[in-house]
């Protein structure tokens, strides 16, 4: 498989992905040949070799289980595969499928998916360009439909609250707009957890919000930034 550069570390700080836990199939037929795409949402290379390996199990009877991927948050992993077809038929039009795909007017951002293409042959050659066409467009037509999410890079902030009060609070930050990660319950107090952007202003907008929220009897405590998955508006 062909391989990118790869950086230490993110340069970028939001990317488009699959909805967490999804797995999309769709199917198109040219000239009688059967192509079944599957995008998996894969946090890794193991990942993505799993996925495949779970597909030739259940498709053992196709011809070509072709593939490819894209991972990272700057796109620096991008692999594939065209398993038999020949040479440049089928694998890279794959992946310049999820390289090239808008998640929004100009921004292909798209990473930590893979494509993998289920051939059953129909009988009926296609020829170097009618394989191209239908890899290609296989991909696409699943990216159009399948769920997308924005993937950030956001300040996880900690607001210690008593039980009591939490689920109020977290309903008012909710309905206030904020991203909220997971919710920690500790024996004295509960942790509502807040994804920020990592700036100082919307941070002190935060913190004051909080405040006025509550009454001024809870604290917004900034911590470490983590991925969080985000609905595209």
């Amino acid at each position: 498989m062909a391989d990118a550069a790869e950086t230490p570390e993110s340069r970028t700080a939001v990317y488009t992905t699959l909805a967490a836990g999804s797995e999309f199939r769709h199917e198109i037929e040219v000239k009688r040949s059967r192509f079944i795409t599957v995008l998996a949402r894969t946090a890794d290379e193991d990942a993505a070799r799993a996925a495949l390996g779970r597909l030739r199990r259940e498709f053992h009877d196709a011809r070509h289980h072709c593939v490819a991927f894209v991972l990272g948050p700057d796109r620096d992993v991008q692999r594939s595969n065209d398993d038999g077809e020949p040479s440049g038929t089928a694998g890279l039009p794959m992946l310049e499928a999820l390289l090239k795909r808008e998640t929004a007017p100009g921004v292909a951002d798209l990473s930590d998916v893979a494509a993998i293409v289920v051939r059953y042959f129909g009988g009926i050659l296609l020829g170097a360009g009618g394989l191209v066409r239908a890899y290609s467009e296989s991909v696409s037509a699943a990216l159009e439909l399948a769920p997308l999410v924005r993937r950030r890079r956001l300040r996880i902030c900690s607001v210690p609250v008593q039980h009591a009060v939490a689920g109020r609070l977290e309903n008012d930050l909710r309905a206030a707009g904020y991203v909220m990660a997971e919710t920690r319950y500790e024996v004295q107090t509960t942790l509502l957890r807040l994804a920020l952007p990592d700036n100082p202003e919307e941070l002190a907008r935060a913190a004051d919000r909080v405040a006025a929220m509550s009454a001024g009897s809870a604290s917004l405590l900034p911590g470490e930034t983590e991925w969080i998955d985000v609905p595209i508006s």
